[in-house]
């Protein structure tokens, strides 16, 4: 069967499963514009029939002991080692990254992988004796059974394997609903996960649009749903999931800044603005997008230097190695953030740098953007206040430092910022005084790594807690407390007052 004639299959209980779903549409390549397979969407019987398997798998997988649920993960992360440079074609393919940004998403998954062979740690409990005469306490973290995740296009491995490496390591069986966009490499790494030894049922994936989401959101045997998405999106899961009584945990979308102040070393801060801003196209949600100089000559300085780096971006496919970044994942993507470049335009940004009509001979019909710079942006532009999701950067100039913090702290949106000094204490005062979830100091992309956790405030996070690492185990357990005394201890008669 040719690449284009492919048809993505479910999973459900262990094996592949051929959606009988009517409903198909196809997956395209997007340097070129050609269709690659064919995505069936599912019907809800179909994720009924995946949330039944897990659901007859949840309780002996829940039971498992964690060292032995750990004896999986390890060699399901060893699995995933040996085979990161197929995982890294396959989302390149669908996604258009460049193939070493490919490598580098399958790594930070990997990661949560290499942190979830070791929950047992964190799922031993505490136990107090004699809290009472002959009374002893323990406390235990339990699985909460079947649980969800719905993950978005831009990181089709790392992101899934932000969730259910967790969440299976805790005792809980996963549905996972991937992108529409990019679903072979999801669908590599499940065979991977079967070959770990894992039994049928602890993790299935469902393909599917809107009517799967709301099945998922809607069933009452899933109890807890992980979403990252766009921050519309997000609340609608958030909203949708906690109103039927699901624990929920939705990532939404950002608007990241990058303070920049007069005492920064510039080539760095603009490289460190080149990787994080047009790095996989912008297409991540914690893209730089907003850079904030403090100062007029601070801000010359900078867009001096990004002018000549930005207009010798090496853009093109992933099969070329010496790309920089490639195209937007899909045609309606790449007319999008046009759409935003005329915007910026046309409200009275000043175009630097204009990536509009980028064409590449041999993929004519690719969804690329050019790399895009606007100065003297303002806070009330369109460009600036809404995620763009491109290779667009937004210079916004800050008179001071406290300007510059109080830009971002009104900002609707939380998820990462960066500032680039040389001074400790205005850092420190910085980390301390924004209002962001995640913090860079002359970091540009600050994602925490596997054993801290990921998430952003404001709008960029619906719930209560952040995704992998301790939040990720809080997420995907619950607490259940038990106060012991044996027969021997206990004296006669009722007692009627409240115990102490």
């Amino acid at each position: 069967m040719s690449a284009a004639t492919d048809v993505i299959s479910n999973a459900i209980g262990g094996a592949l499963q051929p959606s009988a779903s009517g409903r198909r549409q196809p997956v395209f390549n997007p340097a070129t514009g050609e269709p690659v397979a064919e995505l069936p969407l599912s019907t809800v019987d179909e994720l009924n029939a995946a949330v039944a398997a897990a659901k007859a798998a949840s309780v002996e997988w829940g039971q498992t002991p964690p060292l032995k649920r750990a004896k999986h993960m390890f060699r399901f992360k060893q699995l995933l080692d040996e085979n990161a440079e197929d995982i890294a074609r396959a989302i390149s393919r669908e996604h258009g990254k460049t193939h070493a940004d490919a490598l580098g998403e399958v790594s930070r998954g990997i990661e949560v992988v290499d942190f979830a062979c070791g929950i047992p740690q964190l799922l031993k409990g505490e136990f107090s004796r004699n809290v009472g005469p002959g009374i002893d306490s323990y406390a235990d973290r339990q699985p909460l059974g079947v649980v969800a995740g719905i993950t978005p296009f831009n990181f089709p491995a790392m992101v899934p394997l932000w969730m259910y490496p967790i969440a299976v390591a805790c005792g809980n069986c996963f549905i996972l609903k991937p992108s529409e966009r990019d679903p072979s490499a999801p669908m590599l790494v499940y065979e991977l996960f079967k070959q770990a030894g894992f039994p049928d049922g602890v993790l299935n994936v469902v393909h599917g649009d809107k009517e799967v989401v709301d099945a998922i959101l809607d069933h009452r045997d899933i109890k807890a749903v992980s979403f990252v998405g766009s921050t519309p999106i997000a609340h609608y899961v958030y909203t949708r999931g906690t109103q039927a009584g699901k624990r929920v945990q939705a990532l939404g979308g950002a608007k990241n800044h990058m303070v920049v102040m007069p005492d920064a070393d510039m080539d760095k801060a603009a490289d460190a603005l080149m990787g994080a801003g047009y790095g996989s196209a912008g297409e991540r949600c914690m893209a730089i997008s907003v850079a904030v100089p403090v100062g007029e000559k601070t801000a010359d300085a900078l867009v001096s230097r990004l002018k000549p780096r930005i207009e010798s971006l090496k853009i093109g496919p992933y099969t070329d190695p010496d790309a920089d970044m490639g195209p937007l994942v899909t045609k309606q993507a790449q007319e999008r953030v046009l759409g935003y470049i005329d915007k910026g335009v046309e409200e009275g940004a000043e175009l630097v740098v204009d990536g509009r009509g980028f064409s590449l001979q041999g993929y004519e019909n690719g969804y690329f953007v050019g790399g895009t710079l606007f100065d003297r942006v303002t806070t009330d532009m369109t460009i600036y206040r809404e995620e763009i999701f491109g290779p667009v950067l937004s210079v916004v100039r800050a008179k001071s430092y406290d300007e510059a913090v109080d830009m971002i702290d009104a900002h609707e949106f939380g998820n990462g910022t960066a500032i680039f000094t040389r001074d400790g204490d205005t850092a420190r005062d910085f980390c301390d005084r924004v209002e962001i979830g995640m913090v860079g100091v002359n970091v540009p992309i600050p994602v925490p790594v596997a054993y801290h956790s990921f998430g952003g405030w404001k709008r960029s996070l619906f719930g209560d807690h952040s995704i992998y690492g301790p939040e990720g185990v809080r997420f995907y357990t619950r607490l259940k407390t038990v106060t012991t005394r044996w027969p021997e201890g206990i004296k006669e008669g009722a007692v009627f007052t409240f115990p102490t």
